[in-house]
């Protein structure tokens, strides 16, 4: 297990060049944005939703997911490649096409579509850097929205397009509407690795302030306690 957490998301530069280095790039930084203009309303009863997101690590991603209301499951996996390959150590090659994503469960009663790509765009992750997020780089830490149908997708590249016209970013949005073609659970060891790991470098220097702009930004969408793949998978007593 400690072998196997070693390796992960970039913490091998941290034991080459020491944790001084890592901050000179570390935590995202969160950009006030405005709501998405086209957000349509949810149908009477209709029932849970999912999206898969991409935006770098998913150890960071997934645990400002698990800190939104109206989320009732955030899982760590991968996107845009076939199962056989979906594993760590190979995605890790840069050789198979999966970005390291979070796939989301949510309430549309409570949480729009937008808002969780408001949240995307905003503090989760920066739209705006190509291949990389802070310390990571490569394909499979790009940003990247998984859209299920063709509503997920109008909405995301309408609201890219208004962020860019408004400018809200230094430089344009590079994040990629790719069509959602399977979703691979990460090994159990990167799920709630936030919530299990608070004191691990990289989640302190890179994770832990989205969350807490999560709570700056978002405050009628934050709640303290997380939902997590723990908690959600146990059975019903």
């Amino acid at each position: 297990m400690t072998a196997r957490i070693n390796a992960l998301c970039a913490t091998a530069l941290v034991a080459l060049v020491g944790i001084a280095a890592i901050t000179a790039k570390a935590a995202e930084p969160a950009v006030v944005i405005p709501p998405p203009a086209l957000d349509p309303l949810p149908s009477a009863g209709s029932g849970l939703q999912k999206i898969v997101l991409a935006g770098g690590c998913f150890w960071g991603v997934q645990g400002v997911y698990e800190h939104v209301k109206g989320v009732t499951q955030a899982i760590s996996g991968y996107s845009g490649g076939s199962k056989e390959t979906a594993h760590y150590e190979m995605v890790g090659t840069e050789r198979t096409g999966h970005a390291e994503s979070v796939q989301i469960t949510y309430d549309p009663q409570k949480i729009s579509y937008g808002k969780i790509l408001q949240i995307f765009f905003s503090v989760a992750h920066n739209p705006t850097e190509l291949n990389y997020q802070g310390p990571d780089s490569g394909p499979s830490y790009r940003s990247a929205i998984f859209y299920a149908d063709d509503e997920q997708k109008r909405v995301a590249g309408a609201y890219i397009a208004q962020l860019d016209k408004a400018h809200v970013f230094h430089t344009p949005i590079v994040t990629k509407l790719e069509p959602f073609t399977g979703f691979y659970p990460a090994e159990n060891y990167h799920q709630d690795f936030l919530v299990l790991h608070p004191d691990y470098p990289y989640i302190v220097f890179n994770d832990l302030p989205k969350v807490e702009n999560l709570k700056r930004l978002f405050p009628d969408y934050y709640r303290e306690t997380p939902v997590t793949v723990m908690a959600s998978s146990k059975p019903t007593q």
